[in-house]
């Protein structure tokens, strides 16, 4: 009797299991299967309107350089330059024909203002980038980045980036805090020096919430990615 039943109980598993691997190969094979090709379940970043600018600038090859201190800017400069001229000397592209942007954050974050806030508040600046004029040794009262007669091995490289297309995503909450050293130094208010900035920036530029914020973005736009130390 056990025999009988254990038999009985194997040739049941056997039928069900046949049953549902056909079910299975029937469903995959209908006509609005469940299953779905595997690139629509791949991933797709959220899209946000204050972020629209990045495909704004125009290009078919899409570059972003992040730089976060003094020397990082100064190799952006220099990076972002050649960038421009191996693709025009080798491929015969236009400058219109990349998107590049330069992201200034934390320590390079001043680079991405004017002369005008350089100088006035060229000590508070000096001070938050760990930057001073190479020649007197003293906080700048230019943007020397953007100066053409500098006298730094990057002297009117970012100037030309502007005059090429470059756009400069500029840290917001960096600027926060300078504006807060300035503030306190002067005393100013906050919001009121954080404005004067805000529209006081070098050409191309976009204030962006945050310089870590803007990596993110633009390598969801389609953006490759280096960071220049």
């Amino acid at each position: 009797m056990d025999g009988k039943w254990l038999q009985s109980l194997m040739a049941r598993r056997s039928f069900l299991t046949r049953l549902g691997a056909g079910v299975g190969a029937a469903a995959a094979g209908a006509p609005g299967a469940m299953a779905r090709p595997a690139e629509d379940a791949a991933f797709r970043p959220a899209r946000h309107a204050q972020d629209d600018w990045y495909d704004k600038v125009p290009g078919v090859h899409r570059f972003v350089f992040d730089t976060a201190s003094a020397d990082g800017m100064a190799w952006a400069l220099q990076f972002a330059s050649n960038y421009y001229t191996a693709n025009t000397d080798t491929y015969g592209l236009k400058d219109s024909d990349l998107a590049v942007v330069i992201i200034a954050r934390h320590k390079s974050t001043p680079f991405a203002y004017n002369d005008a806030m350089w100088a006035k508040y060229g000590k508070q600046l000096s001070d938050q980038t760990d930057f001073t004029d190479p020649k007197t040794k003293m906080p700048p009262t230019v943007n020397l980045y953007l100066a053409e007669d500098s006298g730094l091995q990057q002297a009117g490289k970012m100037a030309a980036l502007i005059k090429k297309g470059a756009q400069f995503a500029v840290c917001g909450m960096s600027t926060r805090g300078v504006a807060g050293r300035i503030a306190k130094a002067n005393g100013l208010e906050t919001d009121a020096v954080f404005k004067e900035i805000s529209a006081n920036l070098i050409g191309n530029s976009h204030m962006v919430p945050a310089g870590i914020l803007a990596v993110n973005r633009a390598q969801e736009r389609g953006y490759t990615f280096t960071y220049a130390v």
